[in-house]
């Protein structure tokens, strides 16, 4: 693995997986691996488990971290040929280089405009660091990507899974701002990837990108899209095809107890509870969130592991 930018730099993901498993069990086992290197963590947005998981990951690993809140620093201009009179005061093509001199990995945190779809998909914030810095890159969510939450969710359902093929069920939810498809994305994409049936449920006008869902099934009656469902992994994206907007917020489409049935509860957090999905669900012993988030240390470090084993 050279970089992680998008789940297509996992070669093998059953054997990532086992080996974020193996990880769990005995996280310092590679504490000499990361010793005098560093990870430089940038961050365009802010952060809670992305942020934590990722330093305590590190850390685990031997790495030192350094952390900027890119916001606090100079404003990034990403375009080329730019006469930057305006209020960007550096350029990606000196800032990445720079901040490779500083770094053996980096990993970047930058959210979608959700006004711009093309700027958006051409995920510009990770691919010029890709371009510009000499050292690898770690995606901490992109604009149209979250591969590190991702892994973990296949982690914790590869851990808690009782069948060989289990039914698994992406359903949308009711949510008072717009919010990027990214975690979406990607846990379709990772799903699709695994022995697992997969379908979404969403109101209609709520597709995802036809490049992303390909041929997974999409049902539009939630109820009987959740039908014998092993894990139920409810997440709310705004519309990609009137880009950016918010078209239904229909309260029908949060998740209920009676609606779960027997399936375990999924989410990445941060959740807002009696409108995304009622507490009964969230206190239930079916919920899972809390492992999904412990996953999210393992994740990262068996991605770090295999960068650091490359340098």
């Amino acid at each position: 693995m050279k970089n992680y930018t998008t789940l297509k730099d996992i070669s093998n993901i059953s054997e990532l997986i086992k080996e974020g498993i193996l990880l769990k069990m005995n996280p310092f086992e590679f504490k000499d691996l990361g010793k005098h290197k560093t990870l430089v963590m940038l961050f365009f947005n802010s952060s809670l488990r992305t942020r934590l998981s990722t330093e305590k990951a590190a850390k685990n690993l031997g790495m030192d971290v350094m952390i900027l809140n890119v916001n606090d620093a100079w404003n990034l201009e990403f375009e080329d040929g730019t006469i930057m009179n305006m209020d960007k005061s550096e350029h990606i093509k000196e800032a990445a280089q720079v901040i490779s001199q500083y770094a053996d990995i980096i990993a970047v945190r930058a959210f979608p405009t959700l006004k711009d779809k093309a700027k958006d998909e051409s995920e510009f914030v990770i691919n010029n660091f890709k371009k510009y810095a000499t050292v690898p890159i770690v995606n901490m969510e992109s604009s149209t990507a979250h591969p590190l939450q991702a892994l973990a969710d296949a982690i914790t359902i590869s851990e808690l899974t009782e069948k060989a093929k289990p039914k698994v069920v992406l359903s949308w939810a009711p949510h008072p701002k717009a919010l990027p498809q990214a975690v979406a994305n990607s846990f379709v994409e990772m799903m699709q990837d695994l022995d697992v049936d997969l379908t979404i449920t969403h109101p209609q006008g709520y597709e995802l990108s036809e490049k992303i869902t390909k041929s997974t099934t999409i049902n539009y009656n939630q109820e009987d899209a959740l039908k014998d469902a092993d894990f139920v992994y409810v997440k709310n994206w705004s519309n990609y095809n009137d880009y950016g907007k918010i078209l239904n917020n229909d309260e029908n489409w949060m998740m209920t107890k009676a609606k779960l049935g027997k399936a375990k509860f999924m989410h990445c957090l941060p959740v807002r509870r009696n409108v995304v999905v009622e507490d009964s669900v969230l206190d239930s012993d079916q919920s899972v969130v809390i492992k999904q988030a412990n996953n999210r240390t393992f994740a990262v470090q068996v991605v770090l592991k295999q960068l650091l084993e490359n340098l």
